[in-house]
């Protein structure tokens, strides 16, 4: 069974790590918060942005980044960054690899950056734009990740409320 893990170093806003977690809850993503962080885990903001998906997340906390890195040693981790020197769709991502986020304010420590030129990717945007926002960063790091696995566990098809698709035929 595939397993993907997206972890945000230090996160600042309720609202960002609420809406990672309801991407988590949607694609089945292990969320891993590495503190100190700039809410509290039972934050009413946090909670409202993850809507009534809190039963479906697996979630582990960590005192700071040297915990998690004991914690999960030997994983295979990539670093989003808007300084990192390849694209994010340049890799190939194994199963059980770590998305690893930075907090909003300052992205992850430089020198964990430069120590992981390999693993270290970006998403691409115009020059002028400082950054995308965190749990957009998110989003789509982990939807390139199960584009990849082919979506394993995730239900491929839509359902109509009022019509079937049965007599649906793809226009070429």
């Amino acid at each position: 069974m595939s397993e993907l893990n997206i972890v945000l170093v230090e996160p600042e806003i309720p609202q960002n790590t609420g809406n990672i977690a309801r991407t988590c809850a949607a694609t089945g993503a292990r969320l891993h918060l590495v503190r100190p962080m700039g809410f509290e885990p039972d934050d009413r903001q946090l909670k409202r942005a993850g809507l009534d998906y809190w039963h479906l997340l697996d979630i582990t906390y960590y005192d700071d980044i040297s915990d998690f890195f004991e914690r999960t040693a030997g994983g295979e981790y990539f670093y989003f960054s808007t300084k990192a020197p390849r694209k994010y769709t340049d890799i190939s991502y194994p199963d059980k690899c770590y998305l690893v986020f930075g907090k909003e304010t300052k992205g992850l420590p430089e020198k964990l950056l430069h120590e992981n030129p390999d693993s270290t990717v970006r998403i691409p945007m115009i020059g002028e734009a400082r950054s995308l926002n965190l749990s957009n960063s998110a989003a789509v790091a982990a939807y390139e990740v199960l584009r990849q696995w082919d979506y394993p566990r995730l239900q491929n098809t839509g359902r109509l409320r009022e019509f079937d698709w049965d007599n649906f035929r793809p226009v070429n």
